[in-house]
């Protein structure tokens, strides 16, 4: 038996954050990362609406990029001293992140970090408080998913907490909120995007439920990502969407070593998440291709690229994702990036080690050790083509 799991409502559209106007309840607490949401008058709005509702509020800000654990233990008490009903988290994917641990040790507060990140292992939520997801960023899709990352900084590794308890209950898309996002972060997390509907569609739990929304994803970010880097607010508001869709894709059929590899560079490399996943995609394809080459290319067929057989349009996805990264500024490769030979050889062994055991690994469709995946960062590190 499999199952597909979603948010119970996803509100989306200009306004939609009225919504929060409707709450039932009496206290709710909001998490927020930097001052953005706050200059650009979305805090203030938000507050009005929940106090508009008959909600005390309590406001949890300054959630770092990449939230740590002390973030979310220091949240958590927060919240057990506030004692919220609704949790509200708005922000890029950090803060919702780190709102989403913050509920577990709001409800649990005995429970402890090693055991939150057994993958589908969280006692039950809802005892407590609610959540409500807002996303100012088309990439993360965490308003949608079953899923948080938290950073582990003296370990130097980043931990995916995979669970369909901490699936918010309300999704409020409003494409107000991405319009103010800078051109760098538009790639990024497009490309986060595109990298989660392309791992959702090959990924092993994907289903007839997550295919057609994300190969649709996928068609609407090649469509709209470029556009939206160059400031087109329509396209833009399609990316808001886009992102959703790709995110109810691989919140129910997981990913795979794209996301594996980021995860466990970007906390070493310090390399942001997105532009992570947009340099690892070309290179993972190639090498998952040995084992789903028929899905990549039915990808470039939908996509309408050229290719008179699999390999072509396999070649073709793959050249199409890399100009992508070249028409937003994107490097090719990790020296590109401008990481070091010396702090890539002082790294790599490790990297590969936690990357294999990182849990978007068991759902990626070619299974990989720890020599493959070394193997694989290097041709990754100098820019080479995956041919093994």
């Amino acid at each position: 038996m499999a199952r597909f799991t979603l948010p119970r409502d996803i509100y989306f559209g200009k306004n939609s954050l009225e919504e929060l106007k409707n709450l039932k309840g009496k206290k709710a607490v909001i998490v927020v990362g930097g001052g953005s949401m706050k200059r650009f008058g979305f805090l203030d709005k938000i507050e009005a609406y929940l106090h508009e509702a008959g909600l005390e509020t309590k406001l949890i800000e300054g959630v770092e990029p990449d939230p740590s654990v002390e973030t979310v233990m220091k949240g958590a008490e927060i919240m057990r001293e506030f004692e919220p009903d609704w949790i509200v988290a708005v922000g890029g994917g950090s803060p919702i992140d780190a709102a989403k641990a913050m509920w577990i040790f709001y409800e649990y507060p005995d429970f402890t970090f090693e055991q939150a990140v057994v993958p589908f292992g969280l006692p039950e939520l809802r005892n407590k408080a609610r959540f409500v997801a807002i996303p100012s960023t088309s990439g993360t899709a965490t308003e949608v998913t079953a899923f948080s990352v938290i950073t582990d900084y003296k370990a130097k590794i980043k931990y995916p907490l995979a669970d369909f308890n901490i699936t918010p209950d309300i999704a409020i898309v409003d494409p107000e909120l991405a319009q103010t996002m800078p051109k760098s972060l538009t790639a990024h997390t497009g490309m986060d995007a595109l990298t989660h509907a392309v791992e959702a569609y090959v990924a092993s739990q994907k289903s007839p439920f997550s295919d057609p929304l994300a190969m649709h994803a996928i068609v609407m970010i090649k469509d709209n990502l470029v556009k939206s880097f160059n400031g087109d607010k329509e396209a833009r508001e399609q990316m808001h969407y886009a992102q959703c869709l790709a995110g109810m894709a691989f919140s129910n059929a997981l990913l795979g070593i794209t996301h594996s590899i980021a995860h466990k560079t970007g906390a070493v490399f310090h390399i942001p998440h997105g532009c992570a996943n947009a340099i690892y995609l070309p290179y993972v394809i190639q090498y998952n291709s040995k084992e789903c080459k028929d899905r990549y290319a039915q990808i470039a067929k939908t996509l309408k690229l050229s290719g008179n057989n699999e390999d072509e349009l396999v070649n073709a996805l793959v050249e199409m994702i890399r100009e992508l990264n070249r028409s937003m500024d994107i490097p090719l490769s990790l020296k590109g990036y401008g990481v070091s030979e010396e702090d890539f050889r002082a790294n790599v062994k490790s990297i590969a080690h936690n990357a294999v055991l990182d849990a978007c690994t068991g759902s990626n469709p070619r299974p990989i050790d720890d020599a493959t995946m070394e193997k694989v960062l290097e041709y990754i590190y100098e820019g080479k083509d995956i041919d093994f």
